[in-house]
């Protein structure tokens, strides 16, 4: 069965920065387009960043362009997110998600058939 497992969550202050893992299994992660997506209070679930299969390209959402960096190594089964020039309103909960198709257009993202269960990141003075 599919199955990604978050991690490197945490609490950062204004203007730092963490480094989010998701270890992958269950499917041929190489495969496979990979998303970051987070859900905030209150808020609905937003689509944050994505990478396809081989790492050809990569997208983000307005919100984190130019802050956090998309990243994967398919040796490794293992999705990143590194998230530099933290701002409050990034504090969420942070799943890795599997797109359905490995090379999506930059409007197909999000289109997601399977998540983890999330880390909390926390962006607090």
């Amino acid at each position: 069965q599919v199955h990604l497992v978050e991690s490197g969550g945490g609490l950062a202050q204004p203007g730092g920065s963490l480094r989010l893992s998701c270890a992958a299994s269950g499917f041929s992660f190489s495969s496979f387009a990979m998303s970051w997506a987070r859900q905030a209070p209150g808020k609905g679930l937003e689509w944050v960043s994505g990478i396809t299969s081989d790492s050809s390209d990569t997208y983000y959402a307005a919100s984190v362009k130019g802050r956090f960096t998309i990243s994967r190594d398919n040796a490794k089964n293992t999705l990143y997110l590194q998230m530099n020039s933290l701002k409050r309103e990034d504090t969420a909960l942070y799943y890795c998600a599997k797109e359905k198709v490995p090379v999506p257009r930059y409007g197909e993202y999000g289109r997601n058939d399977y998540w983890g269960q999330g880390t909390q990141v926390t962006v607090s003075s």
